[in-house]
């Protein structure tokens, strides 16, 4: 069995081919340091290595991620702040991100109280993000005087539509899991304390699920959303075969024929 590596802010845990992630600094409502953000990038590339068909992110303690934590050099000010500020997201947050995104498995995210600046770009990366009751999003950015980050200039417009974008970067008001579920933003809200088992429940779904086929369904979906019709039918013709071709393939036509469950196997 493959041992896990050992992380200072986050925790990794695999079972039943469910990878966690579990933000790690309660005392501080989780928010990200540069270095978290560098732990949760070494933490995915061990999806290979411990044979995770899904990977499920939440945050210990009351809070999912309360944003950025730069030590103080956040402000965009006359001492440099906004060139370290440049240089962390550059460096540390945006390839974490971007790892994140070209994950070959689905991503579920259980959003466990707030999750603002980064912290909710950060949560809404997942293919599906459930959020407790309780919880809710935030770009606070503009409480600040600095513009959002984390890829929610990208992303936000892409959920919910330009009005309620610019409503969240502009007003930089909180909104409620409901009100995220309303709106398109979120998979769903749930109770405070059905959130896990909920979160776990569909990670394990996905996870049983044809991983190969996800995980190109995955990339034609978001590649889609900044190329072409033609360059997406043609996507989806080479992914077709990508897919096509897998065991798991062979073993859902199978399944269709005999009119049995499919037991996918993740090849």
């Amino acid at each position: 069995m493959t041992d896990l590596p050992s992380f200072e802010m986050i925790k990794l845990e695999c079972a039943d081919n469910v990878a966690t992630i579990t933000l790690n600094r309660p005392d501080r409502l989780n928010s990200m340091p540069p270095a978290m953000a560098d732990e949760i990038r070494a933490a995915l590339d061990w999806m290979g290595v411990l044979g995770a068909r899904a990977l499920l992110i939440t945050g210990e303690g009351r809070g999912f991620c309360s944003g950025a934590d730069l030590g103080g050099d956040r402000s965009a000010s006359a001492t440099g702040g906004g060139a370290n500020s440049r240089k962390a997201l550059r460096s540390h947050y945006n390839p974490m991100l971007l790892a994140l995104a070209n994950l070959d498995i689905p991503v579920v995210t259980a959003v466990n109280g707030p999750a603002a600046g980064v912290g909710c770009s950060f949560a809404l990366s997942g293919d599906f993000t459930l959020a407790g009751k309780s919880a809710y999003f935030l770009q606070a950015f503009v409480n600040i005087g600095l513009v959002p980050d984390g890829g929610s200039s990208w992303l936000l417009p892409r959920l919910v539509g330009v009005p309620r974008a610019l409503q969240m970067m502009m007003l930089g008001e909180k909104i409620g899991a409901d009100q995220a579920a309303e709106w398109g933003m979120i998979y769903k809200s749930v109770a405070d304390d059905a959130l896990m088992d909920g979160a776990r429940a569909l990670a394990q779904r996905l996870a049983q699920g044809p991983t190969l086929a996800l995980g190109t369904m995955r990339k034609i979906l978001r590649d889609g959303l900044s190329q072409s019709y033609a360059d997406t039918l043609d996507a989806e013709a080479k992914g077709q075969y990508i897919a096509g071709n897998s065991a798991d393939a062979v073993e859902g036509v199978m399944a269709f024929v005999q009119k049995r469950k499919a037991a996918f196997k993740g090849a």
